[in-house]
């Protein structure tokens, strides 16, 4: 597999082993959405995310990972992220490029993919009070269930150093 080619799942889960990571994995049909998603809501436990992959006039970028039904103000989060201007989506071409991943299937298991350091990791503070994190595991045909405090090191492990925000409004 060339560095170009993203990871699958089945590399992110042995990764995750190699971690010592317990997750757990149910399969379902695509969901691009989170309205969408809802109804799997009653056989997965957990926090359920939703993520905003965004970026400053500087071209940084940021993957802000909120609770499925919180709402994060685009006009003033920069000032909590530390962006250099007001954030605006980023292209589905970056998303690709830095976390190896398409639009509706957009994750935190993503920071796997961005070898380069692209991308900053921000976490709501209010979905790590959830014991459980649900993340679609590099696809929208799945999710992935995983402990708060390993979602942490799994994101330490590839090398990001991710921030605990108050994020959402």
């Amino acid at each position: 597999m060339s560095e170009s080619q993203p990871k699958t799942a089945e590399d992110l889960f042995h990764f995750l082993d190699g971690l010592g990571i317990e997750h757990k994995t149910k399969s379902h049909e695509p969901v691009f959405t989170v309205a969408e998603s809802v109804a799997l809501r009653d056989e997965i436990p957990g926090g359920h995310t939703k993520n905003l992959f965004v970026k400053d006039k500087k071209d940084n970028y940021f993957l802000l990972t909120v609770e499925e039904h919180a709402t994060v103000d685009l006009k003033t989060v920069h000032q909590v992220i530390g962006a250099a201007s007001k954030v605006s989506f980023g292209k589905p071409e970056k998303l690709m490029e830095y976390l190896g991943v398409i639009p509706g299937a957009v994750t935190a298991f993503g920071a796997i993919n961005d070898t380069g350091g692209n991308v900053k990791m921000i976490l709501d503070e209010e979905l790590m009070k959830f014991d459980i994190v649900n993340c679609h595991p590099l696809s929208n045909d799945a999710t992935t269930s995983i402990a708060s405090r390993d979602l942490l090191r799994f994101m330490e492990a590839t090398g990001h150093e991710p921030l605990v925000l108050k994020v959402t409004a």
